[in-house]
């Protein structure tokens, strides 16, 4: 969530997101303050300090380029390769990690559409934005989606949808807000406002 507005989280919203007890995270938070990763205040929630965020930048970079590893070179589905990339997210070898950047050609984005930091860990600027605000007729390319879940990967899957697509707002249903698309050279699919407000698109 910090990745997005670099707004404090709260202990709250972070148990939520994270599926576990506020207490625990309350615990795990004081112990990462303690190593000097991110500023806890009871009242206000947490913020990294600039060593956290170096080591959050640093493991997003490994987790994102295994995950392409994984599809590109191993042939795992998207829907797949999230578990796999967390074991192997933690492997402390930056010689690896760049030689592995390198091997697949410097790759700017995962295969959900998410960002890759560089070695210096810089992360890229996304323009995307989500499908559920757009209007009547607008055309975009389809560029990432922000759950990452494998029963959504799957729905889109027999959807139709894949990331590149240029798809067309040919109308937004006024009762339900749902979505009908026109996917280029291919039939129209309708999805519901909630999977719209899942998925990422630009110009």
């Amino acid at each position: 969530m910090q990745e997005i507005n670099g707004e404090p989280l709260t202990t709250s919203a972070l148990a939520e997101a994270m599926g576990v007890h506020a207490p625990s995270v309350t615990d795990m938070l004081k112990r990462m303050a303690r190593k000097k990763l991110v500023l806890y205040q009871k009242s206000r929630g947490f913020k990294l300090t600039e060593k956290g965020r170096q080591v959050a930048v640093h493991i997003i970079r490994n987790h994102r380029l295994w995950e392409v590893f994984l599809v590109d070179k191993l042939g795992y589905r998207w829907d797949e390769v999230h578990d796999l990339a967390e074991q192997l997210e933690h492997i402390h070898s930056e010689s690896l990690v760049n030689k592995l950047d390198s091997f697949l050609g410097h790759p700017k984005a995962d295969p959900h559409g998410d960002p890759i930091p560089d070695a210096n860990g810089v992360l890229p600027k996304s323009r995307s934005v989500l499908l559920s605000t757009l209007e009547s007729n607008e055309e975009v390319t389809f560029t990432g989606v922000t759950d990452h879940s494998a029963t959504f990967l799957n729905y889109l899957d027999k959807t139709g949808l894949s990331l590149g697509d240029r798809i067309k707002v040919k109308a937004i249903e006024e009762l339900d807000k749902s979505y009908t698309l026109g996917l280029k050279g291919r039939k129209e699919v309708t999805v519901s406002y909630k999977v719209a407000s899942s998925l990422l698109v630009n110009d």
